[in-house]
């Protein structure tokens, strides 16, 4: 399982820039004027994980396979949207496909970028942005609500409990505010909440485009973004499209990291969104690893090790008998498989087990 990142925005704030970067192709036209990015463009990427190349060095795997990460260059959106708006329907119905939301911002001024408000605001801009979400979100709930009060009162407890869920989304939309803070007081109600799709309810990483200088620290137009993050569940990133796209034309490793340091960083912005995606989407990496390969597998935070072996092969999980386990800590320090084994330090763990990040699986099944 990987995960699925619609990247979004309003027209020429480097959307298609950083997709570009990110994906290391020109699949996505970055052109200075709005709607370049009419269909969306897709690109899958590796997950740039250092343990993986460790753990592969001490088992001699001939190939390294990272898990992958999937981006989705959603055309730009302009006020109307969710009224059909510009290219608004299409745009909706892409973000609902996604998993989470990567909102790029502007947060750098250049007078040869033009900007459909002729003012640089992140702040503005997102607002923007969120509003179409909230007011689809509105239209969507206002409509289930009728169908659900008439349900509720036949007596139907289902559709009595996740009205209560939609009458709790209704107020805090009406008040301004993006679904996903509504609160979820147990398992039953984020169930209900998950079932109501909501545009607003995706997590959303804000994506602060800045201006070369500013790649390492931010600068003050992106510090107001960070604040807005903090107040509302979501979090923050700060990268330049322009250095990522100049990463990306690089051959090797070694120019990478070079022309990086010489800007004081110390890792690509792709990096940076793939650990902040991590933590926004509660998922965590294990690892298979073999004198074939070694390769890294994603699963959400919480998922049993049955589960975990689903991700590989469905046939694995309907015949899970158990999970030989090593920590990845324990396989460098013991230089592997054996030397893990011969210490102690490989377990063998049932159904029942949650799968830690870092953990280096072997399954058994049958089926």
């Amino acid at each position: 399982m990987g995960f699925n990142c619609g990247i979004v925005g309003l027209p020429n704030v480097g959307k298609s820039t950083l997709f570009n970067a990110l994906t290391s192709t020109a699949a996505a036209e970055a052109a200075n004027f709005p709607f370049c990015t009419i269909e969306p463009n897709t690109g899958r990427v590796g997950v740039p994980d250092d343990r993986l190349d460790k753990l592969a060095d001490i088992a001699g795997s001939a190939k390294i396979i990272p898990t992958q990460l999937e981006f989705v260059d959603i055309a730009g959106l302009v006020r109307g949207a969710s009224k059909g708006e510009g290219l608004g329907n299409q745009f909706l119905a892409n973000i609902r496909e996604v998993d989470a939301i990567i909102h790029v911002l502007r947060c750098f001024e250049d007078e040869n970028i033009t900007h459909v408000d002729d003012s640089i605001d992140p702040i503005r801009d997102a607002e923007t942005v969120e509003t179409e979400l909230m007011l689809a979100d509105l239209e969507s709930l206002e409509k289930r609500e009728q169908a659900l009060v008439k349900k509720a009162r036949g007596n139907d407890k289902e559709a009595a409990a996740t009205l209560k869920i939609v009458e709790r989304c209704l107020e805090v939309l009406r008040e301004g505010q993006p679904a996903r803070v509504v609160e979820r007081r147990d398992e039953d109600e984020e169930k209900f909440f998950q079932m109501l799709q909501l545009l607003t309810s995706k997590p959303v990483l804000y994506v602060c485009n800045v201006e070369e200088d500013s790649a390492s620290e931010g600068n003050s137009i992106s510090a107001k973004v960070f604040e807005k993050a903090a107040a509302e569940n979501a979090r923050a990133v700060v990268i330049s499209a322009q250095i990522e796209e100049e990463v990306s034309k690089l051959d090797s490793e070694e120019d990478k990291a070079e022309f990086l340091e010489s800007l004081g960083l110390e890792e690509t912005g792709l990096a940076r969104i793939i650990r902040e995606g991590y933590k926004l989407l509660d998922l965590l990496t294990f690892f298979t690893v073999g004198p074939k390969e070694a390769r890294a597998w994603t699963v959400l935070v919480g998922s049993k090790a049955p589960q975990a072996a689903g991700v590989i092969h469905t046939d694995f999980e309907r015949g899970f008998i158990k999970a030989e386990t090593i920590a990845y800590e324990d396989y460098i320090e013991f230089d592997g498989e054996n030397g893990a084994k011969e210490n102690g330090k490989m377990r063998q763990e049932g159904k029942e087990y949650i799968t830690k990040d870092g953990d280096v699986f072997h399954f058994r099944f049958n089926v």
